[in-house]
């Protein structure tokens, strides 16, 4: 099928992390940002992850992307999605609410701007998605439908609250005070239509994304071994109602909330065993390619137009063949625009050289300024 086109065509930051003003006209399909470590490259992906997620890679709290010693930031963007000029603004003030405009009118609920700028990012920490705990491989699952769900976002966010208010009222109860049952009962009862709503699209994604994701590997390791994702979920053998109220006696003991979506996994594997086990440096990283891949074609595909993607410092993540593999495929490939950034000017043009690739541009960064 044919896909819409999505295009960052210019990007403004002020007092963003470490830039005081910047501005850059970027290529449609290749944009290099280079220069030794510290100068800002990163800070650039960013700036563009935050315009389209409304929120940092990198970051939990607005505060900390202010530039040191300001009060806020601003990001301007202009984006042509489908044939249409997108015009995104986003301010924050210190100790206040972040503001984000789409074409001069500002959103009331800031979650209704996920999905409109659709992104990909494949940063250096991501391989803790396949080294960590679950909760890095449950934020990939809901990174990916809440692009995809308006519905499943709404339901995540629901979820959570309750589950935070579940969690405080067992955590400030004790033997002598004991929690009060019936807002324990209001509490599982609030819970019960977004967990069964998040079980639902998690397992539809795990069904969909898996033949993707063993595609997208077989692309990158030359079909050398089997893989695997699998989903589990206590919801897959019980209904949430039965769960919570098996666990109250164990949550009370614990103060904390045991059953539940937010105790979802995705199990890893590799030749039927778990793949952080054994795998090797490159069979993680290729993984980790193929996970991204596959979402950045699950994202494409449903919604019918070209993600972004970022790709942060993927050189010295990786081996050259792995890059230059990866590059070629996505600048070939069904793929729209990248953004990438490296630490070496000279083996970026080499490669680009290589993969003759003509449609791109090289930013050098130095000291928080852009240089083309």
């Amino acid at each position: 099928m044919p896909y819409q086109h999505l295009s960052l065509k210019t990007l403004q930051l002020t007092n963003f992390k470490n830039y005081s003003q910047a501005a850059l006209e970027l290529s449609q399909k290749l944009n290099c940002f280079v220069g030794d470590n510290g100068m800002g490259k990163t800070n650039l992906l960013d700036a563009i992850h935050t315009v389209c997620l409304a929120k940092s890679h990198f970051q939990t709290s607005d505060q900390n992307l202010v530039k040191t010693g300001e009060t806020f930031f601003r990001l301007e963007a202009v984006f042509e999605r489908a044939g249409e000029r997108e015009e995104i603004v986003i301010k924050y003030k210190l100790r206040a609410k972040k503001i984000i405009e789409r074409n001069r009118i500002a959103y009331k609920k800031i979650s209704e701007h996920i999905g409109l700028l659709p992104l990909v990012i494949i940063a250096p920490d991501d391989i803790q998605l396949i080294l960590d705990g679950s909760e890095e491989r449950r934020k990939y699952f809901d990174l990916s439908l809440v692009q995809l769900d308006p519905e499943y976002t709404k339901a995540l966010m629901l979820y959570n609250q309750i589950l935070e208010q579940r969690n405080a009222l067992l955590r400030n109860s004790d033997d002598k005070n004991p929690p009060d049952s019936a807002l324990l009962d209001y509490y599982d009862s609030q819970l019960i239509e977004p967990a069964k709503y998040i079980h639902k699209k998690r397992k539809e994604l795990s069904e969909k994304i898996g033949p993707v994701f063993q595609q997208a590997y077989a692309a990158i390791s030359s079909d050398r071994e089997q893989v695997e994702m699998i989903y589990n979920s206590q919801l897959d053998n019980a209904d949430i109602e039965q769960l919570l109220s098996d666990s109250r006696n164990k949550d009370i003991l614990l103060q904390r909330t045991n059953k539940g979506i937010h105790k979802d996994d995705l199990e890893l594997m590799m030749k039927d065993q778990p793949l952080k086990r054994f795998a090797s440096q490159g069979q993680l990283k290729s993984f980790l390619l193929a996970m991204k891949l596959a979402q950045y074609e699950l994202l494409r595909d449903d919604l019918g137009i070209y993600p972004i993607m970022l790709l942060d410092d993927i050189f010295d993540r990786l081996d050259p063949g792995r890059v230059k593999q990866l590059l070629e495929l996505l600048t070939n490939g069904d793929f729209g625009q990248i953004f990438l950034s490296d630490t070496h000017e000279k083996r970026v043009r080499e490669l680009l050289d290589m993969l003759r690739i003509d449609e791109s541009r090289i930013f050098r960064i130095e000291d928080s300024k852009i240089l083309v």
